[in-house]
């Protein structure tokens, strides 16, 4: 089937999500992260986009973003390329690393956009990653209490009070509320996390998934079965971690 162009927003602003091909991790380790957060910082200056939010989990992103002069597509692919040639050279590898269309979702009001805002943020936590949002530095949480910062926090602030001080208690107290958000859902429950699994593929003698990848068949295989013998690991985490097919690791 044809695809549909992208719905365009009226007020420019988007919350984008972008995960890996077939659901697989994107980062390895703080570098990687700390790289992806440098190559959105530099397009800044050549796409002339802002943010004003953004995630980094283990196997996808989000990001909340207002196009200008150049459409968010472009500023997107222009992301994404340049980290994924980066992290190609990193771990030695070659191919696709996130999903070929990401996923976008216009915000119209500001009503919408504190509440997207605030989903971001809690991804974390929702994920049982962190107890308490302050624990989490992958975020852009923190940087809304701090001078400096990478992202537009004014914009959102504003929206609070035009007292700075005032303004960011509240939008702290907001971000902590519980709440039901449904922001472009990504939901995956799991009996064991990503860290677990890949502790497990560490203890293997592995220090990155890539390198399972490059074994032979017969040592790959070797380790794929040790790794779903332990209780609660599924194929799909598997495959979603190593890259590897469900479909190859079922038979194995």
């Amino acid at each position: 089937m044809p695809r549909h162009a992208r719905e365009k927003s009226n007020s420019g602003i988007y919350h984008i999500m972008l995960r890996g091909i077939n659901k697989q991790n994107i980062f390895e380790d703080d570098e990687d992260r700390q790289k992806f957060i440098e190559v959105i910082n530099r397009y800044k200056i050549v796409s002339e986009y802002e943010v004003y939010g953004y995630c980094l989990m283990d196997n996808h992103v989000h990001l909340l973003m207002k196009e200008f002069t150049e459409s968010i597509s472009t500023a997107i692919k222009r992301i994404s390329s340049s980290y994924v040639y980066w992290y190609n050279d990193k771990y030695d590898r070659c191919g696709h690393l996130f999903q070929e269309r990401f996923k976008s979702e216009n915000v119209e009001s500001d009503e919408y956009f504190l509440m997207v805002l605030r989903y971001i943020h809690q991804n974390p936590l929702k994920a049982g990653i962190v107890k308490n949002l302050d624990e989490y530095k992958w975020s852009s949480y923190l940087e809304y209490s701090k001078h400096k910062s990478t992202i537009n926090k004014d914009f959102t602030l504003k929206m609070y009070s035009e007292d700075r001080k005032k303004a960011v208690e509240l939008f702290m107290k907001y971000t902590k509320e519980k709440n039901n958000d449904k922001c472009l859902e990504y939901e995956e429950k799991r009996r064991v996390t990503d860290e677990e699994v890949l502790n497990c593929i560490h203890q293997l003698g592995l220090s990155n998934t890539s390198k399972l990848q490059q074994l032979e068949k017969t040592k790959r295989d070797e380790i794929i079965h040790k790794i779903k013998s332990v209780e609660g690991i599924t194929i799909r985490q598997i495959a979603r971690i190593t890259g590897i097919s469900k479909s190859v690791i079922s038979r194995i």
